[in-house]
Order: structure tokens, then sequence, then C-alpha cells
């Protein structure tokens, strides 16, 4: 019994899509262990599940210590870059409180510059974040707003049909008229 080919979209089932996720998931962090051992290098696999659970893998002791060596490595890949896009400077931040969580440091441990720096990737991180729920607010509204002129239309048109019809029928029978246009008429009047 062969495999059958598997289109790259959302899997719609959703006990098909966790078994699906599980395996895959498996899948890739044997993978990565297998080059980690095969090859000599140092690997790392960060998941979150569609409902937010973490899955991780790495092969060295610490995945906080891979983040931190990915961290020094893309700024000084960007540190000389006068021209850093928000999109990278987030993508920063996000590492940040990747770790963060990852260690699970306590506030109270932090020194006062290191809240402040948390305190601004915060502001930064919910400023972008409100900024983006607004925009898809936008989007939505105009969305609603185009159905809403498109349902207007449609019923004016309807109106001229249905006006249309009962000049055709003065007398009130509605010949050659089907039943359910007959009901959606009568619904409309």
């Amino acid at each position: 019994m062969g495999r059958r080919k598997l289109q790259m979209k959302r899997i719609e089932d959703k006990s098909s899509r966790q078994v699906t996720f599980s395996k895959r998931r498996s899948g890739l962090i044997k993978k990565a262990r297998e080059l980690s051992i095969l090859c000599d290098v140092d690997t790392a696999v960060i998941i979150f599940s569609s409902h937010g659970k973490l899955f991780e893998f790495s092969s060295t002791n610490s995945l906080g210590n891979m983040l931190e060596r990915y961290r020094s490595h893309y700024e000084e890949k960007y540190e000389t870059s006068k021209d850093v896009k928000p999109a990278l400077i987030s993508h920063a931040e996000l590492l940040n409180m990747i770790q963060s969580q990852l260690e699970e440091q306590k506030v109270e441990q932090l020194t006062l510059t290191d809240l402040v720096k948390l305190e601004k990737q915060l502001t930064m991180s919910l400023s972008e974040t409100r900024a983006r729920k607004t925009e898809l607010m936008m989007e939505y509204i105009m969305s609603l707003r185009e159905k809403k002129r498109l349902l207007g239309e449609e019923y004016k048109l309807l109106q001229k049909e249905v006006a249309a019809m009962e000049i055709s029928n003065t007398d009130g029978n509605m010949v050659g008229v089907d039943p359910p246009l007959e009901l959606t008429l009568t619904l409309l009047q």
C-alpha cells in the first residue's frame, strides 16, 4: 500500500492535523539530533503548537546558551548596518523574550537597568502589537463596508426585479413564476 501525496495546505480535520503535527514534530527533532551527531554541529529547534505549547530541542546542554550565541551573532551581523529595519529589531526582541521565558528569570532578580530595558522592550512590542491590531481591524471594517455596499446593490436589484414582475403581472396572478421564486418574492414584499 503506497502513500498518498499530501498537498501543502492546512489539514481541516482536527484530529488528523494533531496526529500529523505530532509525527512531523518528532521527525523534525529526530533529524536535528541526527544532524548534530553526524556532522558534529550544535542544533536547536523551537516549536510552538497552535495552542501555544512550547516544544524545544537543543543538542547542547542549554537552549538559552544557543539563543545567546544566535543573538550575539545576529547583533554583530546587523550592528555594522546603519539601516536597521524595525522588523529586525522585533526579531531580536522576540529572541530576548523567548530566552527570558526559557530561563524563567524572576523580576526580583533583575537590576534597575535590566528592568528599564525589559520595560522598553515590552512597550515597543505592545505598541507594535496594537498597531498591527488596529491595521487588521481597519481592514476588517473596510471589508464589512464593502460587503454592506454589495448587499445594498443586490437588494436594490432585487427590488427592481420584484417591481418589474409586479408590473408584468398586474392582475396578481404569478403565471410562469417558479414556486421558490414566488416564495422569495412574497417574503420580500
